[in-house]
């Protein structure tokens, strides 16, 4: 089992910068690719970016350009960096990880973490 906590949420003013960070602890052996989604109240799930053990990147159109995903596998935590925040950034952010040899129907999601973005 695989327990992910995110951290690094808040309040911030358009054009600014948030550092968000998933934390893995348990059996983090059985991690492979991490991932970000975002969610408003009464929207879909938004998927964000997406970062494999290799540390290829995959972003949403949405954020290219302005978001980072990145890992430090040494302190099995992963990082969504946000610069150039705008307004429609705001949604709660929650970080997943898939498992080694499973789809990722089977992934690993945290609790989640508020960021909102004021004009």
């Amino acid at each position: 089992q695989v327990r992910l906590v995110e951290s690094g949420g808040g309040l911030v003013q358009a054009g600014g910068s948030l550092r968000l960070s998933c934390a893995a602890s348990g059996n983090i052996f059985s991690l492979s690719a991490m991932g970000w989604y975002r969610q408003s109240p009464g929207d879909q799930r938004e998927w964000v970016a997406t970062i494999t053990t290799g540390g290829s990147t995959n972003y949403a159109d949405s954020v290219k350009g302005r978001f980072t995903i990145s890992r430090d596998n040494a302190k099995n935590t992963g990082y969504l960096q946000m610069n150039s925040l705008k307004p429609e950034d705001t949604a709660f952010y929650i970080c997943n990880g898939a498992q080694k040899g499973l789809g990722w129907e089977y992934a690993y999601w945290g609790q989640g973490t508020q960021v909102t973005v004021s004009s």
